[in-house]
């Protein structure tokens, strides 16, 4: 079984929620609220079942990292967010440092 498989649903399944937080405007409206919930909570179902088969570490690096990236520039495409030199200099960090847990787990 391909845990990363596992670990990319749940990532992206998370983005989705997080993506779907300025519609729900606070949460009072029904459709993106229940959409986000239903997101965050299976992101979660599959974050525990990856956590039984990778390091903690790394399931978390690339949880976090590829989140924050993924919703900087979904949020400049889809909500028009801006992004200087400097956001987009700390993404490619952000990669950089999930691409080096990677490469250098422990098994």
């Amino acid at each position: 079984m391909n845990w990363y498989f596992f670990l990319f649903i749940a990532i992206s399944l998370e983005v989705l929620g997080t993506m779907l937080l300025p519609l729900s405007q606070n949460f009072s409206k029904l459709i993106p609220t229940a959409v986000l919930l239903l997101a965050y909570a299976t992101s979660f179902y599959f974050l525990a079942l990856v956590s039984q088969k990778l390091p903690l570490a790394v399931i978390y690096a690339s949880w976090a990292g590829l989140g924050v990236f993924s919703v900087a520039i979904l949020s400049n495409l889809i909500y028009r967010q801006p992004l200087n030199w400097q956001i987009i200099l700390g993404l490619f960090l952000i990669i950089i440092g999930v691409t080096i847990v990677n490469v250098y787990k422990t098994s």
